[in-house]
């Protein structure tokens, strides 16, 4: 009589169906990973939203880099700038034993200008002449502005007596550029002085050499008829 309960309980307990709250429980587990993926996404934004931030920011660096290396008003290397490319380019020829040369050239009447005529029209002279200089160069060659009126060149592969004909020559371009300011015809030369850059060369030494060769030139030039301030 009693194996018949047993087997009729253990039917009833096989046939039996979940409760509500397991029901639930079971619904509620495969939302897990849902949990999960969406946190995963979450993480991907924000790491590629500090990825594109750094981005930003290096990009913003670099700008101020070029900006701290950079002549506001004529848009060449400044001084800063001029000498951190001598230094690769010293550092260059000695290791490979190239060669080439540093013009240091220096405006001869700037200041008349600026006070004869203001200082927008000496900005205008500096700007003719770093034009008149860069059109005579090659792209590898460097044009950068040390201050006031002084510009520096450096210049690949040239001879010492290829470095004074091509000073020389810039010289000329800038003593034949033509100005009129307020009615009258003025025109700006320039002094430049060369130094001989190689394996053996010292960025320092050098521009101190090439700036010595360019007050010498000054000195020989004012025996030349070569600036005029004149009425039109």
């Amino acid at each position: 009589m009693k194996k018949p309960k047993r087997a009729s309980a253990a039917k009833a307990k096989t046939g039996r169906k979940p409760s509500a709250g397991r029901s639930k429980a079971a619904l509620r587990r495969p939302a897990k990973p849902a949990r999960r993926g969406a946190s995963a996404d979450g993480d991907a934004k924000v790491i590629r939203g500090l990825r594109s931030k750094l981005k930003q920011a290096l990009q913003r660096v670099a700008e101020l880099e070029a900006a701290a290396d950079t002549d506001f008003l004529l848009d060449i290397p400044n001084r800063r700038g001029f000498e951190r490319e001598l230094q690769r380019a010293v550092a260059y020829m000695k290791r490979y034993r190239a060669s080439g040369a540093l013009i240091v050239l220096d405006v001869d009447r700037l200041k008349p200008i600026n006070d004869s005529f203001g200082h927008a029209a000496g900005d205008e002279v500096l700007k003719a002449i770093a034009d008149a200089l860069t059109r005579q160069v090659r792209a590898s060659d460097v044009v950068g502005r040390l201050g006031g009126d002084e510009f520096a060149l450096l210049l690949w592969n040239l001879s010492e007596t290829d470095a004074k004909a091509k000073a020389a020559a810039f010289e000329q371009a800038i003593d034949e550029l033509p100005f009129v300011f307020r009615g009258q015809h003025v025109t700006a030369g320039a002094s430049a002085g060369v130094a001989v850059l190689g394996a053996q060369s010292d960025a320092a030494r050098a521009l101190e050499e090439a700036d010595a060769a360019m007050y010498v030139r000054k000195a020989c030039r004012r025996h030349e008829p070569r600036i005029s301030l004149a009425s039109s």
